[in-house]
Parts: C-alpha cells; structure tokens; sequence
C-alpha cells in the first residue's frame, strides 16, 4: 500500500515512512488504509499504461534489456538441483515435482549412492526404492517413473539418456520441462524451462499472454536469442524465488522496475521491499539498487 510519495529506486516514486499508528485513530487508520490501497491501484494501473501500445520490436528490445539486467543481479544462476550425471540429473527433476530443491537435495546422495545407473532403477526393489523417496511426496508415483526410466533406457538408449526433445519426452517421468532442464544443465543443448516461476513472471512482464507452458515456451523463445535460454530460465527461477514472489513481489527494490509493466504489485517502499527479499544473493540485490 503506498503512503505519500517520494522518490525512490529506479526512479520511481515510493512511500514515505508511515505515520505512528498509536497516533491513528481507528476512522483515520480506516480511512488512510483505504486511500493507500487506492493510490496503489492507481500507480500499477498507471505503470502498465506505458507499455499497452509496446510494439513487437519495442518488446523484444524490454525483453533482452531485461535478461541483460537480471544477468547482472544473478551472475552465478544455476539448476538448484544436485547432480554429476545426465541420469542424476533426470532423476532429481522427477523428484522435485510437488516438492522444494531443497528437499530433493537432502534426499539425493543416498539415493544416487545406491542406484548407480539404468540398470539399478530397472531392477531396483520397489519398497525398498520407495522408501529412499518417500520425503519428497508422491514416493509412489515417483517410483513408478525412477522403474520405468530405467527399463526404457536399457531397452532403447543402452542405458543412457538421449540427447534429443522428441526421445527424451518419450521416457517415462519425463515432460517437456525437465527435457528441457536435462538439455540445458547436462548436455549444454539450449532449453527454456517453463515452471510456475517462470510463467508467473514472464507474464507478469507482459513478453506473453498465454497459460500454457507450450505456447509459452515458444513466445519467450522468440524474444531471446536461442544461445541464452537455458541462463534466461534460471535468471528468471531465480528472481521469482528471491524477489517477485507470488503473493508479495519485493517491487520497490527490483532492479527491472522501470521496465516491468507489473510494478506495484507488490510493495514500493524500499524498507518495506526490502525485507522481502531472499536467499543468499540478497545483499548483493539490495546493494545493486542503493541499499
């Protein structure tokens, strides 16, 4: 909610410290809420008045400037998921469906340990299986996908993972975005990973109207050079774990807020913002717009 404006990051305008509420009486306190939430309403609207006639190039040009922005903000951005091989990798992307990489993380070294290729999954015990993955939920289903990956591998790729969208969408477990993760993060193949981070900001941004990951894939593939997808998804995963979050974007201390239609969202008082900010790289974010 914003109070009497001021200027703040990005040259935008931001709150100004808040009045002491013992002070408010609870008409005031009323009253001045209501008036705060109007004004925030007001200043997103007005943000995303400045790009509705965006043309197609302008667009392109607020995409790449964007992904060049983030790159500074996140120059160690990575899959957050623990692996040393293709099939680890595979492995730990079907795990993490319904659960935190955090999680997976934990779980993993056991798991990896004891199942060591294809053939380990194909023939693994399935209580026994179950049991190592039983924290990151849905064990069973899991299992399911763990066993049938490793059959199909040894009965089509002697035991190896393809190096191809259409083969590796194929195997079971295997969707199109973790094809994509195991593209990018194993075989250096460029891939733009759609997950709820990525939708949520990329259409927050306005680079694309559509629902589904597809479609969306394929809109944010023609903004950005092919060579740069695979570092724009993990840019973009990790500015919506650390800033834009899904309920309370940390808007006042966002360094693609003069390009982000969205702006407002969230919180514009620096202060305010500024504790909402995330994991280990928020100090260096919060450096990078004065803080």
């Amino acid at each position: 909610m914003r109070e009497p404006r001021s200027t703040g990051v990005n040259g935008h305008e931001t709150a100004a410290p808040a009045t002491d509420a013992a002070s408010v009486t609870p008409k005031e306190s009323s009253a001045s809420t209501a008036g705060k939430s109007t004004k925030s309403v007001r200043g997103t609207t007005k943000q995303a008045a400045r790009f509705a006639g965006e043309t197609r190039l302008g667009l392109v040009r607020r995409a790449r400037r964007m992904n060049r922005t983030l790159a500074l903000a996140f120059p160690d951005a990575h899959c957050e998921l623990d692996f040393t091989t293709p099939l680890e990798l595979a492995v730990a992307t079907i795990l993490s469906a319904q659960c935190t990489d955090v999680r997976v993380n934990l779980t993993t070294p056991a798991l990896f340990a004891r199942y060591r290729d294809a053939k380990a999954y194909a023939e693994a015990d399935r209580t026994e299986l179950e049991e190592f993955i039983r924290p990151t939920g849905f064990f069973r289903n899991k299992t399911n996908s763990l066993i049938g990956l490793g059959q199909a591998l040894l009965e089509r790729h002697d035991g190896e993972l393809p190096r191809t969208l259409p083969e590796l969408v194929k195997l079971p477990g295997i969707g199109r975005k973790t094809a994509n993760v195991i593209l990018g993060n194993a075989f250096d193949v460029p891939g733009i990973t759609v997950d709820t981070h990525f939708s949520r900001l990329v259409q927050r941004w306005k680079w694309t109207t559509a629902d589904d990951p597809v479609k969306i894939e394929h809109a944010v593939g023609e903004l950005i050079d092919r060579k740069d997808w695979t570092m724009l998804s993990h840019r973009v995963i990790f500015h919506g774990r650390r800033v834009c979050h899904a309920r309370k974007p940390a808007c006042g201390v966002c360094l693609l807020a003069k390009d982000c239609p969205s702006y407002g969202v969230g919180p514009t008082d620096p202060v305010t913002a500024a504790a909402l900010v995330k994991g280990p790289e928020a100090e260096h974010l919060l450096e990078l717009v004065g803080r």
